[in-house]
């Protein structure tokens, strides 16, 4: 059973960065879809960004497009999100998400089977 588990988050002020990583333990990490999710209290989970199996397929949400990088490496079996010039508004729960089978879209939705428990991201005024 993979187990999804994300790091990084923190308070910084507005623009400054952020890196997130995730790692998945149990399971091998070259074999999944994965992407990245955020939530705020008495909201639905949003999607942020996503890149395949293989690395080659990225897309971000429209709020963060341009200022966000995610990127995954095979030999450190690690997935990071970059975080530049971050706004209050892009404070949330951030959560790392795995799944074998989901591919990776523009639409960003949440069908995936392995999430990890979040990280808070909080960026001041």
């Amino acid at each position: 059973q993979a187990q999804v588990v994300e790091s990084g988050g923190g308070s910084v002020q507005a623009g400054g960065t952020l890196t997130l990583s995730c790692t998945i333990f149990g399971s091998k990490f070259d074999g999944y879809t994965m992407g990245w999710f955020r939530q705020t209290p008495g909201n639905e989970r949003e999607g942020v960004a996503c890149i395949s199996a293989s690395g080659k397929d990225t897309y971000y949400s429209e709020s963060v497009k341009g200022r966000f990088t995610i990127a995954r490496d095979g030999n450190k079996n690690t997935m990071t999100l970059q975080m530049n010039n971050l706004k209050p508004e892009d404070t949330a729960m951030y959560y790392c998400a795995a799944d074998p089978v989901v591919v990776c879209t523009r639409s960003l939705r949440p069908w995936y089977d392995h999430w990890g428990e979040g990280t808070q991201v909080t960026v001041s005024s």
